[in-house]
């Protein structure tokens, strides 16, 4: 460095402006320092707060996971008693469907069995079956007339009556097609009425069934919202890494600010060197000039540091806020839990009541399902007895026509007995009777006593319904499928001979 009075007044100023160059550039070097420095410090607290806003979001999510769990034990507890409940009414409505299919094919077979008109024609509609409403309006009344004549005289024209009656037979039995079958004696408007009540307490079963169908899907759908509603397990920001590139920016602007200290305390140093006369040479003078030209682009670092540490503050900011905003829903959450956990109260407990209505009306269900198969037994029955009824009018007939055969042929020898014997006394009293004085002997002209078979007491003679050969088979087909061949008690039909509980009668 040279020193000589013209170079130092040319100088001068230069040096001035340099110094004052490099005083600005410390100036903004340390408010950009000290504003990274106290944003810094200020990080360092939101941080912090972050991290305890956080541990407290944890803390509750964990609590408000445990609470989800058992309410999601609770939905499934009641979609357990409610799927029960449903299968104990599916168990109930099969046993319906089979025992609706079974009267209805019962009351099918009803209808296919005729009933000769003979044997319903002057009912009095006292059966447990009888429907008065079911008789045929087309029908022609068929009269018995109490015969007014000898019993013994209806025996003798028997012969007759049984040819008119089988020509009537033979009419009625080509126009069967108006004929009553078995189903028209069955009270359906009853068992109507009894399957309409049936469906009747089905319908409220369903009702209260409905009432907590819709619990599961709310419950879950409840949970799965406030489920979604919670905060991510993960941080919002990653904060030690905010932290770190905090420090390490700082960390760089205090090396910045160093070298602009080091640059201004230089620039003063030489202009007191070159106020106390020192003359700086061309090379020196390029030199400061060269650092001076270097500030702008610490100072723009400077800047640009001190932006990413505001930038990265901001970012603790908004963290902050919206942990505080997911405390605050938390809050709210654990509101909507307690609130829920009455909800679910309520529900258990109308979830019971409705068990204990759907299980008294399964009862009553089951009950009446017991009155339908009490019909189906009967009707079972009622077929099983017209079948053997059929057997047992057959066998009658067969019993009234054996006894009245017997009866013809008694009357007829009593008659030809009579005869002869009217003959001989005749011949007697020809040959002897003028001989003898009349008061002699009173009886002697005495013609012989006529007799005549008539019923018991002056019972009427019994009168009884054809039964048409086909209904015996089918009844005889019938009755073997029941009780099998050998037992199936079945007339032998059109040999002349009926079947007692005593053997066989010729």
């Amino acid at each position: 460095m040279s020193s000589s009075p013209t170079g130092r007044s040319s100088e001068q100023p230069h040096l001035i402006s340099l110094v004052l160059q490099a005083r600005k550039a410390l100036q903004q070097g340390e408010a950009f320092c000290s504003r990274a420095s106290a944003t810094s410090t200020s990080s360092s607290k939101e941080a912090t707060d972050v991290l305890a806003l956080n541990a407290k979001i944890q803390w509750i999510s964990k609590a408000v996971v445990e609470q989800l769990k058992l309410a999601a034990t609770v939905a499934k507890l009641i979609e357990e008693r409610r799927a029960k409940l449903e299968k104990q009414t599916q168990e109930w409505d099969a046993s319906r469907s089979r025992n609706t299919d079974t009267l209805d094919a019962v009351l099918e077979s009803l209808g296919t069995h005729v009933v000769p008109p003979k044997f319903h024609e002057n009912a009095s509609g006292s059966s447990i079956f009888f429907n008065p409403t079911s008789e045929s309006e087309t029908e022609e009344p068929h009269n018995v007339t109490a015969p007014d004549h000898s019993p013994t005289l209806t025996i003798r024209n028997s012969n007759g009556a049984v040819a008119s009656a089988s020509r009537k037979a033979g009419k009625q039995k080509s126009d069967r097609s108006r004929w009553k079958t078995l189903r028209d004696f069955v009270d359906e408007r009853a068992i109507e009425d009894a399957l309409e009540t049936i469906e009747s307490e089905r319908n409220l079963l369903e009702d209260s069934l409905a009432v907590t169908a819709s619990y599961t899907a709310t419950l879950q759908d409840t949970l799965r919202a406030i489920r979604e509603a919670l905060p991510p397990d993960k941080p919002a920001v990653d904060i030690q890494g905010i932290l770190s590139t905090q420090e390490h920016w700082t960390t760089e602007m205090a090396h910045q600010l160093e070298s602009l200290t080091e640059h201004f305390e230089k620039m003063e140093v030489a202009l007191r060197d070159s106020e106390a006369g020192e003359t700086f040479s061309e090379d020196d003078i390029q030199e400061m000039m060269r650092d001076a030209e270097e500030l702008p682009a610490i100072l723009a670092e400077l800047e640009d540091a001190w932006t990413v540490v505001e930038r990265s503050h901001g970012e603790l900011l908004s963290a902050k806020l919206l942990s505080q905003q997911y405390l605050q829903k938390h809050r709210s959450t654990l509101d909507d839990l307690e609130e829920l956990g009455g909800i679910m109260d309520d529900m258990l407990r109308r979830q019971d009541e409705i068990e204990t209505d759907c299980g008294n009306r399964l009862v009553g269900l089951d009950q009446n399902l017991v009155v339908i198969e009490d019909l189906i037994r009967q009707f079972n029955a009622y077929q099983l007895s017209y079948s053997k009824l059929l057997v047992e009018v057959a066998r009658r007939r067969q019993y009234k026509e054996a006894a009245e055969d017997i009866v013809r042929g008694m009357m007829a020898r009593l008659d030809a007995m009579s005869e002869e014997e009217r003959v001989f006394r005749e011949s007697f009293n020809a040959e002897h009777g003028a001989h003898l004085p009349s008061d002699l002997c009173l009886y002697i002209e005495n013609p012989p006593t006529r007799w005549q078979v008539i019923p018991l007491d002056g019972d009427d003679v019994e009168s009884l319904p054809d039964v048409d050969n086909d209904l015996l088979e089918e009844v005889d087909l019938n009755l073997a499928r029941v009780f099998g061949r050998h037992n199936s008690q079945c007339l032998l039909i059109g040999q002349g001979c009926y079947r007692t509980g005593r053997g066989t009668r010729e």
